[in-house]
C-alpha cells in the first residue's frame, strides 16, 4: 500500500523541519482485557484534550498534537488502515474511500496502536472481530475513544426520551453527534447495555436521510475526505518551498497532488544584482 512511500515522504519533511511532529506520549502496554481497553481510551481522551463530556471531532487533526500523523488516500479495495511507527512520532494512512464515520474509527484504531507503540501494522478490516485478541480490544479502544460512556448514557436516554422521537431518531442524533456509523454506534450502544440485541440490529439498519438532516437541524461533516494530509505536514512542505530547499514539482510531490503550481505560494524575487552576478 501507500503506506511506506508516504512514510518515505515523511521522514524527508521532518529531516529539514524540527518541529514537524508533535510530543509523542511514552508507550502505554498493550490492552489484555476490555477494562484495560476502556483504560486506554481514557488516556487517550485526556492526552487529546478531550474532557469526559466531549465528542472526539476533528480527530485527524486532535492526533498530530501527540506526534501522529494521519494521511486519508483512495486505497479502494485495499487496506482500512496502516500505522508506522516513527523513532519520533508515527504515520497513519487511512483508507479514504471508507465512508466518513468508517475513516474517523479506522484512526482511532490506528490511534491504539501508535499509543501501544505497535512499530508496523497493516489493518484490513477494523471492527469485524468477535473474539479479544488485540485487534479486537483496539476496536474497543476506539469505540470507547469515539462514544465515552457516561456522555453516550446520558444523551442516548435524553434521545430517547423526546417526544415523538423512535429508535432511528436517537441513532440519527447519535450519529451525527458523535460523528459515527451505525455499525460502530449500534455496536457501542449494545456493549453498553444501553439497547437490546434486536434494538442494535435495527439500528445497523439506519441510513441517515437529507429530510433528517433538515428537521433535526443536524452538521454534515466529512473528516478525512481523501487526499486529506496533516496540516501541520502541508505547512512544513510549503515551508521548504519558500526557503527553496525542494523544487515546485518536488512540493507537489510531497504533498500528493493537493497543490498545483497556481496553488503554491509565490517566491521572493530574485535581486537584479543577483541575477546579474550569476549570468555575467
Amino acid at each position: 500500500m501507500q503506506l511506506n512511500a508516504i512514510v518515505r515522504d515523511v521522514e524527508v519533511v521532518a529531516a529539514e523541519s524540527p518541529g514537524l511532529i508533535g510530543d509523542q506520549p511514552d508507550a502505554i502496554p498493550p490492552p489484555r482485557s476490555i477494562a484495560d481497553a476502556d483504560q486506554l481510551a481514557a488516556v487517550a481522551r485526556r492526552d487529546l484534550g478531550l474532557s469526559v463530556t466531549q465528542p472526539a471531532l476533528d480527530l485527524a487533526n486532535l492526533v498530530t498534537a501527540i506526534g501522529l500523523l494521519p494521511f486519508s488516500v483512495h486505497l479502494g479495495e485495499g487496506a482500512d488502515a496502516g500505522t508506522v511507527l516513527l523513532p519520533i512520532g508515527g504515520v497513519a494512512v487511512i483508507n479514504g474511500d471508507l465512508r466518513s464515520g468508517r475513516r474517523r474509527l479506522a484512526l482511532a484504531h490506528e490511534l491504539g496502536h501508535y499509543l501501544i507503540a505497535d512499530p508496523y501494522t497493516t489493518d484490513w478490516r477494523i471492527s469485524e472481530s468477535d473474539d479479544e485478541a488485540l485487534e479486537a480490544l483496539l476496536d474497543r479502544f476506539a469505540r470507547a475513544l469515539l462514544l465515552p460512556e457516561i456522555d453516550l448514557g446520558t444523551r442516548w436516554n435524553t434521545w430517547m426520551e423526546l417526544p415523538d422521537e423512535t429508535l432511528r431518531d436517537a441513532a440519527v442524533r447519535a450519529g451525527s453527534h458523535y460523528r459515527v456509523d451505525m455499525a460502530t454506534l449500534a455496536r457501542r450502544l449494545y456493549e453498553l447495555r444501553l439497547v437490546s440485541a434486536d434494538q442494535a440490529n435495527a439500528i445497523r439498519q439506519v441510513r441517515t436521510r437529507r429530510a433528517d438532516i433538515v428537521e433535526k437541524n443536524l452538521v454534515v461533516h466529512d473528516e478525512l475526505a481523501p487526499v486529506a494530509l496533516p496540516r501541520p505536514y502541508e505547512r512544513a512542505v510549503l515551508s521548504l518551498y519558500r526557503s527553496e530547499t525542494v523544487t515546485a514539482d518536488r512540493a507537489i510531490g510531497l504533498l500528493l497532488g493537493t497543490f498545483d503550481h497556481e496553488a503554491l505560494p509565490d517566491l521572493p524575487a530574485v535581486p537584479e544584482a543577483d541575477i546579474w552576478a550569476v549570468t555575467s
